[in-house]
Order: structure tokens, then C-alpha cells, then sequence
């Protein structure tokens, strides 16, 4: 298997069948503990690379236990269609996909009348409590599930039992939506193509694991490091630092590549993820940080990028965020791509004139999108130096054509920066009142 190849080239990584075994009866162990039973009247919908390590781990699994796979047509904008064919029991997705699912029900629910818009966020609210309260799904409300979230379901086909989120961390809002509106738990996972996908994955009806990949996995061995440049430290309340992993799910090396190997296999067998965790008080693993993509500013302030962009994303007029900045500069720019039926409304509403393309083109766009994403930060509690100081509004979305993203929809950084570098360098000369480099 290859790594997703968001920070240079993809590594091929070496995975042993034991691992799969491993991985597959670590699997098993959780559904017993979940108390949910599959078997062949089960079906998973296959629409994610066959090529990425999460999406083989959910198939293999559910091939053991004598399951359905069916697998989408290839067209992304036809995926409702062949949801709604197959009917599938387990979703499996990653955060690009349920934001798109969350902002299409928003959208459609504000564009409604004043009863059903009314009667939908009541029962969101009423619902959200009583599932904050410990209450399991069939009975947080039953009553606005048929009168409202039934709707919502048929959307997943009707037979959804469980939605897992995996590949990147899911927006705790969204994650909330889900499992109110799916009428299903929603639980997230966390695991690397190193240790064959899933580490952690959470418990469904624990309202203490909301936010969180959930807790280890039988086979897996798990501890904390500390990142003192960053102050994260395992022996602080609570325990903080770069999760390491230990066990036969772990990776043999990189192809051909011992140099990569030796920098994250140390010689006990501990993966360093590079990622830092927090654990929970009900021993659930929540990732906070990337040891990997975190920069200085020039006044020496650490920038943790992807917390930075996960916060910026959650304003509905932003369907894509890529936060720069470097070392030789005191201040953050991004590149934005508006999400299109929202940005167009507030465009018709002031007096923005053209296509998608010409609005985003617009300086009253970028100005008005700047300040909603600032006010955004603020309300998400980041700090003046974590604030965007310009922006470049993009009509083109980042894809896998255009080599912007994965296949599971994480950023390639170089990539980004080769192809915005004029920007970048024109953006920072404005703000600094200088001559943009040639």
C-alpha cells in the first residue's frame, strides 16, 4: 500500500498479512463490544480509493463476516443515486464527504418554510440534549425521529446502522448533526496506512466519546511522548503528546526507503505517528495536533496549520481553506474556495453581478469573506497571530485532477504552494508594502 502523499511523494509501505489478520480481528472485537451484529444481509457502499488502506480494512472486514459490497459508479455527483440503490447498512466516509452531506441539508432546511425550518432545529436541539444526557438513539427522541430525521435517513438509503468517519478528524459540529439527523451512531476512527487503518475507533451511544477517534483496539500497544517545543507532555493533566503505536498491525518499513524507515520505526517497533493526542478522562484518544505541520512565524509563534483550517472550514461560505504562512513572515494568508450555492445567495443579495467565477473574482468578495472567516476564528477562541490577514478567493475547487488532494481529500501542501507561489509572494508584498518577488 502507498501513503496518501500529502507532504512529497506517496512511500510504499510494507504490510505483512498478519497485519491484516490483526487489523481484521481487532475489528471483530469491537463490533462484539458495540453490541451490533452483521452478517451477509449487511452492505457497505465502496466509493473511496481500493488503493487506501481505510477503505480496504472496512471491506476486508465486513468480507469476513460475509457481507455485500457494492461499489459506486465513479461519479461523485451520482453517489445520492447509488446510496439510494444499494441501500447500504455501514457508511463509511471521510470529513470531506459529511461536510458536503451537513452543508446540502443546511442548505436545503434554511432555503424552507418557517414551520419545517422551525420544527427541525427544535428537534435537533431537543434530541442533541437528551443524547448529551447518556440517552441511546432509539429512544433520545423517537418522536421527531418519524416526524423529521426519518426523512433525513432515507436519504443513507433508510438501513444505515452505524457511520464511521475515518482519515482525517471530523468537525465536532458535524459529527453532532450526523447522529442526530442519521438516526444512527456516528463514531470516528484513527489509524495510518502504517498501522493498517484503524487504531482507535470510538463506541457508539457514549455521548463521552463525541469529539474523540475513540478508544485503542485489542493488538494495538499505544503511548504518548512528549513534544517539548510544542509544550505537549504525557505526564500533564491531561496526558498530552505524539502518539506512538506498537503491535502486529504495524508497518515492516518503507520500500527501498531504510532512511524514511529508521526516522518514525524506532528499534523497540514503536510507529511515531507524527500526530499529537490528548487523552480523555474515559480514556478515548482525541487528536489535537501535527508534530509534522506546525511552523514558526517570523516572531516565533508556532502555527498548527490543519487546527487553524478545521476551525475556518466551519463557516458555510467556505468550502475549501489552505492556511500559509512561513518563517519569514509575521503574519497568515489562505487560499478559499467559496462553497458555490451559498456565496452566489449572499452575491444576488449584495449586488455582486456574474457567474461563479466573476463573483470570486470580486474585491467585495474577498472582503466580505475575510471578515466572516476572522469572525469565525474568533468565535472558534484563536489567537490574534492565528488570524488571516489576505485571502485569495479560488473558483476552482482543490481535486485529485489538479493534484491538489488525495483521493481522501487531505491537502498536498507542496503542491499548493508550487501553484499559489505568485499569490503568495503578491499577497505577502501588499500587507508588507513591497515589491512581490519575481
Amino acid at each position: 500500500m502507498y501513503t496518501s502523499g500529502t507532504t512529497g511523494d506517496p512511500k510504499g509501505v510494507l504490510i505483512k498479512h498478519e497485519a491484516l489478520l490483526a487489523c481484521t480481528a481487532a475489528g471483530h472485537k469491537w463490533l462484539l463490544s458495540t453490541g451490533m451484529d452483521y452478517g451477509p444481509g449487511d452492505a457497505l457502499l465502496s466509493y473511496l480509493p481500493l488503493a487506501h488502506i481505510f477503505e480496504r480494512a472496512a471491506e476486508e472486514m465486513l468480507l469476513s463476516k460475509g457481507g455485500r459490497i457494492g461499489y459506486f459508479r465513479g461519479d461523485v455527483k451520482l453517489l445520492v443515486d447509488d446510496i439510494a440503490a444499494l441501500q447500504p447498512t455501514i457508511f463509511v466516509g471521510v470529513p470531506r464527504v459529511f461536510d458536503r452531506i451537513y452543508s446540502g441539508i443546511i442548505s436545503k432546511v434554511n432555503a424552507g418554510g418557517f414551520l419545517k425550518k422551525k420544527l427541525f432545529y427544535m428537534g435537533m436541539a431537543r434530541k442533541q440534549h437528551f443524547l448529551e444526557q447518556g440517552f441511546p438513539q432509539s429512544k433520545a427522541s423517537p418522536f421527531f425521529d418519524r416526524l423529521v430525521f426519518s426523512k433525513v435517513k432515507q436519504r443513507m438509503g433508510g438501513r444505515v446502522k452505524v457511520i464511521l468517519s475515518g482519515a482525517a478528524p471530523l468537525s465536532r459540529h458535524v459529527e453532532d448533526f450526523l447522529t442526530v439527523c442519521m438516526c444512527c451512531p456516528v463514531v470516528q476512527g484513527y489509524g495510518l496506512t502504517e498501522t493498517c487503518a484503524a487504531s482507535f475507533i470510538g463506541l457508539p451511544d457514549r455521548a463521552d466519546m463525541r469529539g474523540t477517534v475513540g478508544s485503542c483496539l485489542p493488538s494495538h500497544n499505544i503511548r504518548l511522548e512528549g513534544v517539548p517545543e510544542m509544550k505537549y507532555d504525557p505526564l500533564s493533566d491531561p496526558p498530552r503528546g505524539e502518539v506512538c503505536i506498537q503491535g502486529p498491525v504495524v508497518f515492516s518499513g518503507y520500500y527501498k526507503d531504510e532512511e524514511k524507515t529508521r526516522e518514525v520505526l524506532d528499534a523497540d517497533g514503536w510507529f511515531h505517528t507524527g500526530d499529537v493526542g490528548e487523552l480523555t478522562p474515559c480514556g478515548a484518544l482525541k487528536i489535537i495536533d501535527r508534530k509534522k505541520n506546525i511552523f514558526k512565524l517570523a516572531q516565533g509563534e508556532y502555527i498548527a496549520v490543519e487546527n487553524l483550517e478545521n476551525s475556518y472550514k466551519k463557516l458555510d461560505l467556505a468550502e475549501q481553506v489552505w492556511v500559509y504562512g512561513n518563517s519569514y513572515e509575521s503574519t497568515l494568508i489562505a487560499v478559499v474556495v467559496p462553497e458555490q450555492e451559498s456565496i452566489l445567495a449572499w452575491a444576488k443579495s449584495a449586488g455582486v453581478q456574474g457567474d461563479f467565477k466573476a463573483v470570486c473574482g470580486n474585491d467585495k468578495t474577498k472582503q466580505h469573506l475575510l471578515q466572516r472567516l476572522n469572525a469565525t476564528g474568533k468565535e472558534c477562541k484563536l489567537k490574534g497571530f492565528e488570524m488571516l490577514k489576505d485571502i485569495l478567493v479560488e473558483s476552482e475547487a482543490f481535486s485529485v485532477e489538479n493534484d491538489l488532494i488525495t483521493p481522501t481529500f487531505k491537502l498536498k501542501r507542496p503542491q499548493l504552494q508550487k501553484r499559489y507561489q505568485r499569490d503568495i509572494d503578491k499577497m505577502y508584498a501588499s500587507i508588507n508594502n513591497r515589491q512581490p518577488a519575481r
